[in-house]
């Protein structure tokens, strides 16, 4: 018997909470079980295993993160919307480390076409647009930016930085200025 009150949108959301307090990699369907003091088969009516709660909280992190981003981005443009941008996938790392660690699960192609993603894609690249990049620089663009600010933000999180100054605030400021002036001035072929 499904305990009252238990519905599919309550556990991925519990299932982020856990994710950002003991990690992603940590979060199961036993997990979640034990969190709400349920046996584990009273939460397959609403999940399939654990890959399809990692899958769903992957996509919540995916939509969260779009969301952000977009309210950030409303009416910015050049150095100001990369900054926008960059800082909302760093803020968001530094506040939900697990949800963020779920928003890079690889997707099966189709998930993948119909997540979030797509979303943080277009932004990314009506962002470039600002910098007057065609094909394929702009997409190599998109591949340096993700590639920065998924590494700065992984290694961050992992204490990589913290042995040494100057802060990393400052660095990050220093990176994104980097950033802009490569992408004003991005090498002709």
């Amino acid at each position: 018997m499904v305990r009252i009150g238990l519905t599919t949108d309550r556990l991925v959301r519990a299932g982020a909470e856990l994710a950002d307090e003991v990690g992603f990699d940590e979060v199961t369907v036993s997990a979640l079980a034990r969190r709400f003091d349920v046996k584990v088969a009273s939460l397959y009516s609403h999940l399939r295993n654990s890959q399809d709660l990692r899958t769903r909280i992957a996509l919540l992190a995916l939509e969260e993160l779009a969301d952000r981003a977009s309210e950030a981005l409303a009416g910015r443009a050049g150095k100001d919307a990369l900054s926008a941008l960059a800082n909302v996938y760093r803020d968001y790392a530094h506040e939900h480390p697990g949800r963020y660690a779920a928003a890079q699960l690889r997707l099966d192609p189709e998930t993948a076409a119909a997540s979030a993603g797509v979303r943080h894609a277009q932004m990314t690249r009506a962002i470039l647009r600002g910098y007057d990049l065609a094909e394929p620089d702009r997409t190599h663009a998109v591949r340096l930016l993700g590639s920065v600010f998924h590494g700065y933000v992984s290694l961050e999180l992992g204490g990589g930085f913290s042995h040494s100054a100057p802060d990393t605030d400052e660095t990050w400021t220093r990176v994104l200025d980097a950033l802009d002036a490569l992408l004003r001035t991005w090498p002709a072929v």
